[in-house]
């Protein structure tokens, strides 16, 4: 069966494919800067605009945006889609703080994003605006800067680290399997984040590795939405959605498994707060139930923030650890000087906290941020203009046009990381301590320069909270298992978030 994704374009083409031969030999039908490499730049034609070109680098977006991104001397392109649509692509940090910080208000997620994403992620933080957006902001940052939180993110995290993946990786290596690394990660990041989300266990991270029901309806309302932005015909989607076809058939029961399962739990949670003598009393820790205490009731809000926490937990820890394990097996001199710090803070690991002990892995802690400078975990990150704009650099902004800053190719702009931008180096984040001897002390990196983390005021709340599940997870394993790929290459691909393509094959060896 043909997807009607697919019916348009072939009747386009076989109707306007002749006539798009004619028009591609007028001058006008190339557009580029004079300012920027012209073999760089995409063709693009009236009508189709850059469709071919499009079409060719699908699985390789954001390196293929990177390499003409990073030819400009702006460090910013115009990419013209069909029908006359445009997307303005820059890796310029001051561009970058004009648009997260200094014109905060006109850069929003905008209607084609979150049309796209709310059947499944509803008004959630991640995809609401104005004030929708700031209540759940100010809801969500209070709960965050608990230090109860964090206790429970530590305890979460050393139970499912302890108690599943190190039993784990123990018997994959006795059994001396192969096994998908980068799955492994996720379902260890989908339990952890559910626990902390909504104190729900769903047991991902099982010997079994079981296709757990909500996991896997979760798993498919992401890959499914992801697809109505690929789609030919911005919002032909619709379509099928009214006649209930297709994928869109398929997104409205995956969704409605994820929503429905998350309302049960919410009521579960509601009933034993309300049956308690007070709000006080509940003894659950979890954002859900810290939500529901505060007197946030509100059934349809808490389920979107709820969901999109889990979104936001779920992929990018385990995306950036796959990649940084990669980066590790091929840097065997960096692997040895994270071991060494690893050592020295397992002495501290019997008085101090998991906390205590992960914000003193300064080495390991540069190794991370490096890794992500290669292989963030969101390559691109799109917003549209309220009213018509001007970038620092210069480019011109009409409203309604997407903006997307592009960290994947910010962490390789040769003028900000130098002639060896793509060398795995860890240093580059780091100085001797003003104090002399062998302490590294960490130099941050401005995070509109760096924006893996996004910056201004829509930075991430869970920053702190990512860093310590990830050395956490750095240090249980490296001081234990060798993580030895099986395969000679990866490929970098993304959705709402990074992949890498196939998975991540791995054998787990003990250490002596």
């Amino acid at each position: 069966m043909v997807d009607f994704n697919f019916s348009i374009p072939l009747i386009f083409f076989c109707i306007f494919l002749p006539l798009l031969f004619i028009l591609t030999k007028s001058k006008s039908a190339i557009q580029t800067s004079s300012k920027s490499n012209p073999s760089k730049l995409p063709k693009s034609y009236p009508i189709i605009g850059s469709f071919f070109a499009i079409v060719k680098n699908e699985y390789r977006f954001a390196q293929w945006t990177s390499e003409i991104v990073n030819s400009t001397p702006n460090l910013t392109f115009t990419l013209h889609r069909t029908f006359g649509g445009a997307s303005i692509i820059t890796a310029n940090a001051a561009n970058v703080h004009h648009i997260l910080k200094s014109n905060f208000h006109n850069y929003e997620k905008g209607d084609f994003i979150k049309t796209n994403l709310r059947d499944f992620l509803g008004d959630g933080i991640f995809n609401s605006d104005g004030d929708k957006w700031r209540s759940q902001r100010h809801i969500s940052s209070h709960e965050f800067n608990t230090k109860s939180l964090r206790k429970f993110v530590e305890t979460a995290v050393e139970t499912e680290l302890s108690g599943r993946l190190l039993p784990f990786l123990t018997a994959a290596a006795a059994d001396k399997t192969v096994v998908d690394f980068q799955d492994i990660l996720q379902r260890f990041a989908f339990d952890n984040v559910c626990k902390i989300s909504f104190g729900y266990d769903p047991q991902y991270l099982s010997p079994s590795l079981n296709k757990e029901k909500f996991a896997a309806a979760f798993e498919k309302s992401v890959l499914l939405s992801c697809e109505r932005f690929a789609s030919f015909v911005p919002y032909f989607w619709k379509i099928k959605k009214a006649l209930n076809i297709g994928l869109e058939k398929e997104l409205k029961i995956a969704v409605s498994e994820v929503r429905g399962f998350a309302k049960e739990i919410i009521r579960e949670k509601k009933k034993r707060i309300s049956s308690s003598a007070s709000m006080e009393s509940v003894d659950e820790d979890d954002l859900l139930s810290r939500f529901l205490s505060s007197g946030h009731s509100d059934e349809e809000l808490i389920t979107d923030i709820v969901i999109s926490f889990i979104l936001a937990g779920r992929d990018t820890t385990s995306a950036a650890l796959t990649w940084f394990f990669w980066l590790l097996s091929n840097n065997p001199e960096v692997e040895a000087e994270i071991l060494r710090e690893i050592n020295e803070k397992s002495e501290l690991a019997a008085t101090a906290s998991a906390y205590e002990e992960a914000k003193d892995m300064v080495y390991t802690h540069a190794s991370l941020c490096e890794s992500m400078r290669l292989y963030p975990p969101v390559a691109v990150d799109t917003k549209e203009a309220m009213n018509d704009d001007v970038l620092p650099d210069g480019t011109v902004v009409k409203k309604g046009v997407r903006v997307s800053y592009h960290p994947y190719a910010m962490g390789r702009v040769e003028r900000v990381w130098g002639e060896d931008w793509a060398e795995f180096r860890p240093s580059r984040w780091l100085e001797r301590a003003a104090s002399g001897g062998e302490k590294w002390r960490f130099v941050t990196r401005d995070s509109f320069t760096y924006p893996v983390f996004q910056a201004g005021p829509r930075i991430c709340l869970g920053k702190e909270m990512a860093f310590l599940q990830m050395k956490r997870v750095v240090g249980g394993v490296l001081r234990r298992f060798r993580v030895v790929p099986v395969v000679a290459e990866s490929v970098y691909v993304t959705d709402l978030t990074a992949k890498m393509k196939g998975g991540f094959p791995v054998r787990i060896e003990e250490r002596n």
